[in-house]
């Protein structure tokens, strides 16, 4: 693989897309991601040449060696976690609705069924030795061979990692991914619903044992503790209407969550009311119902979101 400086940049550049999905759906952070994949390259590049000669497959390297930052990542996260204030999400994807295909690196990602919201969480939920080696042998096709010199474990022990991953998700069956058709009759009915009042109306789209799910780090409103059953949320929803401005939620706009139909809520001042912080909602739906509201209102998370949602508008 002799190549000059500008040419092994842009072999690299060719595999980005690939190491973000890798990446992201190790670690659930696009931070995390992206500065993973960037370590993979300063790891590359600071090689020998006749070090960099001796990778005969350069994707397969590289993802390798993301597999390994991310996994010091998962573990350096759970300390991290244990001070969180309130529900940790993953953090979302948000690409604009409606608009032409592109090769932009998340864009990419998002189209893979495995990133929805609702596969994301149940993946945070595994150990960091389960998660790197189920997604690195299920969904990037990793040898465990490999897997196993990353974990510093034998090639049985990862493969024992990989399937209690399987198990987790298999066992959580999260929903697969509707049709952004179904999913945007389903979503007009429920804002139709709320916005009006209509208890009725709202519990015919919500599943009775629904979820909903909020992820603030205590630096925005929303619920702390995950919130079970359609009537509970119906009554939680219905007094948000009245501690803001009439209108306030009015602004919303449509855009795709990690590839799924969902809504960017901007920040208002409140005038009067309580100020609304920004949030980015996405729905789980089975069989014409939604069984899980993700509300994501950590501003640290949501940086990305507004941009894209303010060049929509």
């Amino acid at each position: 693989m002799t190549v000059t400086g500008n040419a092994l940049a842009e072999k690299f550049s060719a595999h980005r897309s690939h190491l973000i999905a890798v990446a992201y759906r190790l670690t659930g952070s696009l931070a995390d991601s992206e500065d993973a994949v960037q370590e993979a390259w300063l790891r590359l590049s600071a090689l020998p040449r006749e070090k960099q000669d001796e990778i005969h497959e350069l994707r397969a390297w590289l993802t390798t060696v993301v597999g390994r930052i991310c996994l010091d990542r998962l573990r350096s996260a759970t300390a991290r976690r244990e001070q969180y204030v309130g529900e940790w999400l993953p953090e979302p994807i948000v690409t604009p609705l409606g608009a032409p295909a592109s090769e932009d690196p998340l864009e990419t990602v998002v189209r893979d069924d495995g990133v929805r919201m609702a596969a994301m969480v149940v993946l945070d939920k595994l150990r960091p030795e389960q998660r790197v080696a189920f997604v690195l042998h299920d969904a990037f096709s990793v040898p465990f061979s490999e897997i196993a010199d990353i974990l510093g474990v034998s090639p049985d022990t990862a493969r024992q990692y990989a399937s209690r991953g399987r198990r987790a998700l298999a066992d959580a069956d999260p929903p697969s991914r509707e049709s952004l058709d179904e999913q945007r009759e389903i979503l007009e009915r429920f804002l139709t619903a709320v916005m009006s009042g209509d208890v009725h109306a709202v519990a015919e789209v919500l599943h009775p044992d629904v979820v909903l799910i909020g992820d603030s780090n205590g630096k925005a409103r929303t619920t702390r503790r995950i919130m079970v059953g359609a009537e509970k949320i119906m009554r939680f929803l219905q007094g948000l209407l009245q501690v803001y401005k009439p209108g306030a939620f009015n602004s919303a706009r449509p855009v795709l969550v990690n590839g799924d139909l969902g809504v960017y809520v901007p920040p208002a001042p409140g005038e009067g009311y309580r100020d609304l912080d920004a949030h980015v909602q996405t729905f789980s739906v089975r069989d014409g119902k939604v069984v899980t509201i993700y509300d994501q209102a950590n501003p640290d998370k949501l940086e990305r979101a507004g941009r894209v949602a303010g060049q929509e508008g």
